[in-house]
């Protein structure tokens, strides 16, 4: 059976959705350059022989829609080339590599480019969070009990199948980190440290150069280059953070000081068949292991780094003391401390170069972004096998682990 290996990787400079560095460019150019520039590190690879292009989008309609993957196919110059786009919201291109690797294996191709993509800043206004309004009646009850919570301080959270309601599929965001905060006790302290965490980490990444060999320079449409997230921050302190006012609830733990922004951003990994690399006189940079998908409430979204983590390890005959390197996405803090808790995670390998808090998550984007970061931080540390995983908005979970090999 062929194995499924990465053979390269190219992830854009993150921008701050609305007001950031990248609000010019549209999420079709901003894939192309991506994707081009993945291409262009596999001079060997004849772009006839990618069997699929397949793009992640967390909300693919307006400039991402009808099919934005087939899109930047044609936008390369390879009318010949299909594409599609796959919508698993924030593991979206989590989800084409996954799809990569069961193809690979399954002997149905050879070569996929998987990438992502997200401009937050060029949705169209919907809702309070940048959505478009897409709830459905049903879950009013559960918007109603969210309200409730907001308004009166909450100490515990309501699971909604106590009392048989519907769950509130897609719930803001930052309702179910407080939910979840409720849930496993994760305190605001906590919360506050691991975000001032994440961004002192991605200062010290910074500063020994991992950064800027992780990132792929932008284009924007007046010719100026974007070279660098706009998110880190230099000299980010405890007390500073610990002084922001809560966003979701009036007595919440959740803050802009310990959960993600919104943002703008894309990235690709080139996947094949290690008989295609050994074929084009390719080394790999590494091989796919195993994957894992999971569902919880959706009202506590945060914790599906646990089961689809838990699921990747069994298929891979590991244990989590066997991983090296981990990477969860985080979206808050509320759900990474507990996720890693649960999960026995030692935190001296958790996101080693700071994460999404100080980075940022641009949700289609982010599966195939914390792949190339995944491996360029197995390779700088010399480490061997890495563990990337991240909750899913609307109630899933999804992990990978791969194998440097290089």
């Amino acid at each position: 059976m062929p194995e499924a290996v990465i053979v390269s990787t190219a992830r854009s400079p993150i921008g701050r959705a609305n007001k950031g560095s990248m609000t010019s460019i549209r999420p079709d150019d901003l894939a192309t350059q991506m994707v081009r520039a993945a291409l262009d590190k596999v001079p060997a690879l004849d772009p006839h022989d990618v069997d699929d292009l397949m793009m992640g989008c967390g909300q693919p309609a307006g400039e991402s829609g009808q099919n934005i993957g087939r899109t930047v196919a044609v936008q390369l110059g390879y009318d010949f080339m299909p594409g599609t786009t796959v919508n698993r919201y924030c593991s979206s291109s989590l989800q084409t590599s996954r799809m990569a690797f069961h193809a690979i294996k399954a002997g149905e191709g050879d070569v996929f480019i998987s990438a992502g993509v997200e401009t937050v800043s060029r949705y169209n206004k919907g809702n309070a969070d940048g959505w478009p309004d897409t709830h459905n009646p049903k879950y009013a009850e559960a918007e109603q009990r969210t309200a409730k919570a907001a308004e009166s301080g909450a100490s515990e959270w309501h699971d909604p199948r106590q009392d048989d309601t519907l769950p509130d599929v897609y719930i803001a965001m930052g309702q179910t980190a407080e939910n979840l905060a409720l849930y496993k006790d994760v305190s605001r302290e906590d919360m506050d440290h691991f975000g001032v965490r994440s961004q002192n980490l991605a200062e010290q990444a910074l500063a020994n150069g991992f950064w800027a060999k992780d990132i792929t320079p932008i284009t924007l449409p007046d010719g100026t280059q974007v070279t660098k997230d706009d998110g880190p921050r230099a000299g980010v302190t405890y007390d500073a953070v610990a002084g922001l006012k809560p966003v979701f609830r009036p007595d919440g733990r959740v803050t802009a000081g310990n959960c993600c922004a919104l943002n703008d951003g894309a990235a690709a990994v080139i996947i094949m068949s290690d008989t295609k690399a050994a074929e084009l006189g390719l080394t790999p940079l590494a091989r796919i292991v195993a994957t894992g998908v999971s569902g919880l409430s959706p009202e506590i979204m945060g914790f599906g780094p646990v089961e689809a983590t838990r699921r990747a390890l069994a298929k891979a005959g590991m244990q989590i003391g066997d991983i090296d390197l981990v990477e969860i996405n985080e979206a808050f803090a509320a759900q990474v401390i507990p996720s890693y808790r649960e999960l026995g995670i030692d935190p001296d390998r958790l996101n080693v170069n700071g994460g999404a808090i100080a980075v940022g998550h641009p949700f289609g984007m982010t599966g195939a972004r914390i792949t190339s970061t995944l491996l360029n931080s197995l390779a700088f540390h010399d480490k061997q096998f890495g563990l990337e995983t991240m909750c899913v908005g609307g109630g899933q979970g999804m992990a990978m682990i791969v194998e440097r090999l290089t």
